[in-house]
C-alpha cells in the first residue's frame, strides 16, 4: 500500500499556491542512493479504476524483487511496475512487475495495455481490468526504442500512440538528434500483444529535417541552439556540465478537430506529434504531422508541418517544452490541457550555476505547471500543479489522467534525500480538484 507523505513546507490555500501540493506515494526508494524511480504513466478504466505504472533502475537493483530487464540506456538492471487505485487516487497497491521501461499504461476494447521497451518494445496485457497481466510479449526485433509515456489518443476506432526509434548510433553522447518518432496505430478491438495488430508509421528522424552534423546548424529561429552543440559530443558548457547535440523526445500525439484551425484536416486523416525540444533553451516543442491514406487505415506517413505562408514549422512556442511534457484533450469540453515542468532561472550561466543544480540552466526539475488551450499554441497558465522543497526535490516528467471532475496527476518526483534532480526516489501521486474551473 502506498503512504501519504508529510506535506512540504510550500503553504497551501493561498492565492498563487499549489493546486495539488499534498500527494500519496506510489512508490518510495527503500534506498535513495541506490534505487531510483521514473517514468510515471496513467490511465483511468470505464470502472473508474486507474491504473499507474513507473519504472525503476540504479546501480544496486538486488534490494528489488521481482523480474528485471537491462536499460539499454545505461546497462543497468530495470524494472517496471503496475500500480491500482479504486479510490480516486488517496491509495495504491502494487501488484505486478515486468522487465522493461519506459511503459504506459492504456485501455482499448475492454482491455487493459502496458507498452514500453527493454531495447525492443514490450507489451502485457490484463482482462480483468488490471488484476493480473500475461507475459511480456514482443512487437519488434534487434532494435533500439526509447519514450516517456505521454498521450495516447482514440479515435476512427482506433488507438494511437507514439514510441520513438533511435535510427543510427553516430552521436557519442546523448542520442535525441537520432530519434525518429513513430505513430503506432492499432484497431481498439485486436489484440494488440500481437505485431500484425500495429501500423507503424514512416521514420524521420531529427537529424532527417535538420542537419545538425553541420558543426553548427544555420538555424536562425528562436535562437536554436542555445548553446554550441556540435554533432556528435556535443559541448562541455562549464565544467561537468553538457550539451547534447539538437534533437527531439518524448512524443505526444495530439489531433485538431476544431474545423476553424489552420492545421485542420477535414478528411480526418491528419494527426500531429508535440515533442520536447532539446535546443538548451527552453518553452519550445516540435512538432510533425502524420497523413493516414484514410482515417485508421492505410500507411500512415511522417512529414513536416507548414505554416500558411508555406514556410516549414519544427519549433512551437510550448510552457516548459524543453523537459519532457503530457498533453491531454478533454473530450467534454475540446480544450488541451498541458502539464509541464517551469524553468525560472535559464539564462544564468553555466559556470555561476549553484552546485545542486543538476546539469544546464534548462533542467530546473521542481516546479510542476499547469497550462489550458483551445489551438495548442496559445498557452494560458492555470495553475501550479506542485513544488518540490529544493532543486533535487523534484515534480517532473508527469502523466495526468481525467477522474470525472478532477485530474489525477502522477509525478516522477524527489524530496531532500534524492540522490539529484534527474535520480528521484519517490513516484507521488496528486490530485487537482474540479480542474475545469481553472480555464478561465
Amino acid at each position: 500500500m502506498s503512504d501519504a507523505c508529510p506535506p512540504s513546507p510550500i503553504p497551501a490555500g493561498l492565492p498563487g499556491s499549489p493546486l495539488a501540493q499534498d500527494h500519496v506515494a506510489v512508490f518510495a526508494s527503500p534506498d535513495p542512493q541506490k534505487v531510483h524511480a521514473y517514468s510515471p504513466g496513467i490511465c483511468r478504466l470505464s470502472s473508474g479504476r486507474l491504473v499507474a505504472t513507473c519504472d525503476l533502475c540504479g546501480p544496486d537493483m538486488s534490494i528489488i524483487d521481482g523480474p528485471k530487464g537491462i536499460s539499454p540506456e545505461n546497462g543497468r538492471p530495470c524494472q517496471g511496475r503496475v500500480y491500482l487505485s479504486d479510490d480516486h487516487g488517496r491509495s495504491w497497491r502494487h501488484v505486478h512487475s515486468f522487465p522493461f521501461m519506459h511503459a504506459r499504461p492504456f485501455a482499448a476494447g475492454g482491455r487493459v495495455y502496458v507498452l514500453g521497451h527493454a531495447s525492443d518494445l514490450h507489451i502485457i496485457r490484463s482482462d480483468d481490468d488490471g488484476a493480473t497481466w500475461s507475459a511480456p510479449a514482443r512487437l519488434s526485433d534487434g532494435q533500439f526504442w526509447h519514450q516517456a509515456p505521454c498521450a495516447t489518443l482514440e479515435a476512427n476506432g482506433c488507438v494511437y500512440l507514439t514510441m520513438e526509434r533511435r535510427v543510427s548510433r553516430d552521436i557519442q553522447s546523448w542520442y535525441v538528434g537520432e530519434l525518429a518518432p513513430v505513430l503506432m496505430r492499432a484497431p481498439l478491438d485486436a489484440d494488440l500483444t500481437r505485431r500484425d495488430s500495429w501500423t507503424f508509421a514512416s521514420e524521420l528522424a531529427f537529424r532527417d529535417v535538420i542537419d545538425a552534423r553541420a558543426d553548427t546548424p544555420q538555424l536562425d529561429w528562436h535562437g536554436v541552439p542555445f548553446f554550441h552543440a556540435p554533432w556528435p559530443y556535443g559541448t562541455e558548457t562549464a565544467p561537468n556540465r553538457w550539451c547534447a547535440p539538437l534533437g527531439w523526445l518524448e512524443s505526444n500525439v495530439v489531433r485538431i478537430a476544431d474545423p476553424t484551425h489552420v492545421w485542420h484536416d477535414p478528411s480526418g486523416r491528419t494527426l500531429h506529434l508535440w515533442m520536447r525540444a532539446h535546443t538548451g533553451g527552453v518553452n519550445l516543442a516540435c512538432i510533425l504531422k502524420v497523413v493516414e491514406e484514410a482515417p485508421g487505415r492505410g500507411a500512415m506517413t511522417t512529414t513536416i508541418e507548414t505554416v500558411p505562408s508555406g514556410k516549414h514549422v519544427v519549433y512551437v512556442p510550448c510552457p516548459g517544452g524543453q523537459m519532457k511534457f503530457h498533453i491531454l484533450q478533454d473530450a467534454q469540453t475540446g480544450l488541451y490541457w498541458l502539464l509541464s515542468t517551469q524553468a525560472t532561472d535559464s539564462m544564468v550561466h553555466p559556470a555561476r550555476m549553484d552546485a545542486g543544480r543538476y546539469n544546464l540552466p534548462n533542467n530546473e526539475r521542481r516546479r510542476l505547471q499547469l497550462h489550458v488551450s483551445r489551438n495548442l499554441m496559445d498557452w494560458r497558465f492555470a495553475g501550479m500543479v506542485a513544488i518540490g522543497e529544493s532543486d533535487r526535490s523534484s515534480r517532473h516528467y508527469a502523466s495526468m489522467a481525467i477522474d470525472g471532475e478532477d485530474l489525477v496527476v502522477l509525478s516522477r518526483s524527489g524530496d531532500l534525500r534524492a540522490k539529484s534532480a534527474h535520480d528521484g526516489n519517490l513516484i507521488t501521486s496528486h490530485v487537482v480538484r474540479g480542474f475545469r474551473g481553472l480555464a478561465v
